[in-house]
């Protein structure tokens, strides 16, 4: 039996690198996965990865920040699947990373802490009553290491990475009596990710700043951890399926540093 045999799970910004990673390694291990984004293409991607593998899944179109579009569609999905047992959130939200408070308008300021914490709020605020209904399940949403670090170039991203692990450990907390998990997944900086996603355009910026390209800027960040490397997409989806299953039954309420020792708890 698979880690996570008859499970069912939604992973919104299921069609980026890191949440169609974890969507195939959630169908490998068993799970009936449901992908929902904004964008069909990638969704189906993931969707015809998952089925030439054997897995189960389906695609669909929601926008993650729309409360009534995400209340529809878990309500679709438990009315058909009969159950809800993993919520992931790893939406992305574009933003800018570089410019230093000076440079820095309260519009780009507040864009990744309003996106990101909205779509958070949505999709954890629909699923709750089906976790809890059935006493049972795990909620996983992502961070960066932004939350912890200083200098400059990093306010909004930071501010949102900070405000989505806190959110992370009061909900893992409101949560826990009705039997459900809450695991904020903290990678750093995924050089996959470049030129697939809304990164691509915040490594860009900083590395300009650094007067670096992309590459050399990333090499940089890698050479500034204790293991010498960055997380590739499936680093971060193996963790996730570990942290979805009942193998790691007693973790709640905590973040997980998977940044390779660029940043030390």
């Amino acid at each position: 039996m698979t880690t996570l045999d008859k499970k069912v799970a939604v992973v919104y910004g299921g069609g980026g690198t890191v949440g169609g990673a974890i969507a195939r390694a959630f169908a490998r291990e068993g799970a009936r996965v449901h992908v929902a984004g904004r964008t069909r293409d990638p969704l189906d991607r993931v969707v015809r990865d998952v089925t030439a593998g054997g897995g189960r899944a389906e695609a669909a179109l929601v926008d993650a920040a729309d409360e009534d579009a995400v209340r529809r569609h878990l309500d679709e999905v438990t009315g058909r699947a009969g159950r809800l047992d993993i919520l992931v959130n790893a939406v992305g939200v574009p933003h800018v990373q570089g410019p230093p408070l000076a440079e820095l308008d309260l519009d780009r300021f507040m864009a990744p802490i309003d996106g990101y914490l909205r779509t958070l709020f949505a999709t954890v605020k629909a699923a709750a009553p089906h976790l809890a209904e059935q006493g049972s399940g795990v909620v996983l949403t992502m961070s960066t290491p932004g939350a912890r670090l200083t200098g400059r170039g990093f306010l909004g991203n930071g501010v949102s990475s900070a405000a989505v692990e806190a959110f992370s450990r009061i909900l893992a907390g409101e949560l826990g009596p009705d039997g459900v998990r809450v695991v904020c997944i903290r990678p750093h900086a995924i050089p996959a990710s470049v030129g697939a996603s809304h990164v691509t355009g915040a490594f860009e910026e900083m590395a300009g700043r650094a007067g670096a390209t992309t590459d050399e800027w990333l090499a940089g960040a890698a050479r500034g951890t204790l293991l010498g490397r960055l997380p590739t997409p499936e680093d971060v989806a193996e963790y996730a399926a570990f942290a979805a299953s009942d193998r790691a039954r007693t973790m709640t309420g905590v973040i997980a540093n998977l940044s390779a020792g660029c940043i030390v708890d």
